[in-house]
Parts: C-alpha cells; sequence; structure tokens
C-alpha cells in the first residue's frame, strides 16, 4: 500500500526541485491535451507557474490555449446563457473526458451567443452589435466590428439583424495577427475583419445555396445542390491570413447523389479530417456510409 502524503512542504520543495526544461517538457505535453490540465499543472506551485507562460491575455489570440475539447452545455427549461436564475454562471462540457466546469461569465447580461469555434465563443453586445471573441476559461476578449456595419453593403431587403446572426466561424491566427470569417447561414456570403477594421468586408460572390455548414482549421465547407441532376459538389472558403484578400470558394470534391444514398449529408470532424456522412436507406436497419472528403472524392473510410 502507498504510505502516508508528504507534508505540503515537502511536496513544494519536490516540485521546486525539478529542472526548468523538465517542467517545460510537462507543460506543453499537457497543452496538447486539455488547456484546464495545464492551468491545474501551473497552480501546483510558484515554481512552476513561473516556468511556464501564463494563457491569460493570450487566450484567444494563441491557438495553443484554445479550449478545443471543451463545449458550453445547454440549460434546457428555458435558461439561457445570463438568464437571472444562474446568477452568471454558464457550465462546459468536456467531449473528451466527460467533465464539467462551472464558470462564471457575467458578458452574458448584455451579449448574447452567435456561435463557437475552436472551444471559443462568438458574442453579439446588446447595444452597438460589435462581434467579440471569448475565451470562456481566461476571460480574454477580442473586439470585431459591429454586425450592423454590414447593412449598407446588403440589398434593401436583407436588412435585417436577425438574419445576419444565424453564422458560422473561423479564424487564422499568426503571430499574435486574427482575422475572422463569418459565413451568413441566410445572405450565403461571408465577410471578413481584423480587431484593427472598423467594419465588415463582405465577400462580392456568394457560396451558393448550400447546407450544412462547417468550420475548421481556419476554413469553411459548405455543399451545394446543382439544380438540376442530383451531382453534389463541396466547396472550401479559407480564412485570408493577415495581408491577403480573401479568395473565391474552392471546389474541393464532387459526388452524386446515390453515391451518398442521401440527399441530406452532414460534415463531421474527426482527428482533423472532415467527412461527409450519408445514409443508406434501402438496407433494414438504415446504414451509414462515411467518406473522407478529398479532392478525388470520395474516399471511403468505412460504413
Amino acid at each position: 500500500m502507498p504510505g502516508p502524503l508528504s507534508p505540503p512542504t515537502s511536496r513544494c520543495r519536490w516540485a521546486s526541485s525539478l529542472p526548468d526544461d523538465l517542467v517545460g517538457l510537462i507543460a506543453w505535453r499537457l497543452l496538447a491535451g486539455d488547456l484546464l490540465d495545464y492551468v491545474r499543472f501551473r497552480a501546483v506551485c510558484a515554481a512552476w507557474r513561473s516556468g511556464t507562460a501564463s494563457p491569460r491575455g493570450r487566450g484567444v489570440v494563441d491557438p495553443r490555449y484554445h479550449p478545443r475539447r471543451w463545449m458550453m452545455l445547454p440549460e434546457g427549461g428555458g435558461l439561457h446563457p445570463g438568464h437571472p436564475k444562474l446568477n452568471g454562471y454558464v457550465r462546459f462540457f468536456n467531449l473528451d473526458t466527460g467533465a464539467f466546469v462551472r464558470v462564471h461569465l457575467p458578458l452574458f447580461e448584455d451579449h448574447c451567443i452567435l456561435d463557437s469555434f475552436e472551444g471559443l465563443l462568438v458574442l453579439q453586445r446588446d447595444h452597438d452589435t460589435a462581434v467579440r471573441i471569448l475565451h470562456p476559461f481566461t476571460g480574454d476578449v477580442l473586439d470585431l466590428p459591429p454586425l450592423s456595419t454590414l447593412l449598407p453593403q446588403l440589398r434593401p431587403e436583407k436588412t435585417k439583424l436577425a438574419w445576419l446572426r444565424a453564422i458560422s466561424t473561423a479564424a487564422t491566427f499568426t503571430d499574435g495577427a486574427v482575422t475572422v470569417m463569418l459565413a451568413f447561414n441566410h445572405q450565403y456570403r461571408v465577410a471578413v475583419a481584423t480587431p484593427q477594421d472598423r467594419q465588415w468586408t463582405l465577400a462580392t460572390w456568394f457560396y451558393g445555396y448550400g447546407r450544412p455548414l462547417l468550420s475548421s482549421q481556419g476554413k469553411i465547407y459548405v455543399k451545394y445542390k446543382k439544380l438540376f441532376g442530383n451531382t453534389l459538389e463541396f466547396f472550401q472558403i479559407d480564412t485570408p491570413l493577415p495581408d491577403e484578400v480573401l479568395q473565391p470558394k474552392k471546389l474541393i470534391a464532387t459526388c452524386t447523389e446515390d453515391k451518398l444514398r442521401c440527399r441530406y449529408v452532414q460534415f463531421v470532424e474527426c482527428d482533423s479530417e472532415i467527412l461527409v456522412i450519408g445514409g443508406d436507406t434501402s438496407t433494414d436497419p438504415p446504414k451509414l456510409l462515411v467518406y473522407k472528403l478529398t479532392g478525388h472524392f470520395p474516399s471511403r473510410q468505412g460504413s
């Protein structure tokens, strides 16, 4: 059986005796798995905390500190984030471990949530429609231009803010510089902005009537059904890097509905791969068909 725990002072002396390079190696390996494990590691003692970088202040701009495997947990019963009965708290769920954490986020008193990506929350501030990216665990916020700056760029019949709030979000992060791209589900267009911009820049082109949308690693994927025939087209839209111009959508794959055995397909991200899920309804029970999205689509993954 293990012996009794050492006194706290002994544990602290042992922790502070570890070489700095070993402390750094352990910390970065923890960070590659889960941000909160890294935070707990830094909290062990002053030596480990001083020998590792704090995520606070860089939680949004540095993708190493993004809480990728955490998602906000819906409370149900009409208790939306910011509801008075929640007292400013929101719960998050870890997709890998099943762990829950409860975080105090008073921002929801005057913000609404539009989307999430990489574990970050995309918010809109009530009084001026400013878009803000929030890291729920560090409290870091990245400010972006208001959604209302898009209204003059739209046709008069499309100038309703409610139509702009259904979005998919992607972003690039390069040496502290951030570019954010929003894909508008009802406008079929994308817009980009940086924290230094005063307004969003709307693409001159449409990505077409396409659902579903999936955001992954700075890219947005969309499926488009041709008006005639049964051909499905799959497009990729890249968030521009700093000093780059937004490029039109790229056709990366085509397929027929017969191949997927289903009109309504879904995108799924798995181990950095983008999968397309269809369904064979001719069998009993129906069988899922899973393909990897590549330039020579489809590459069969399994069923």
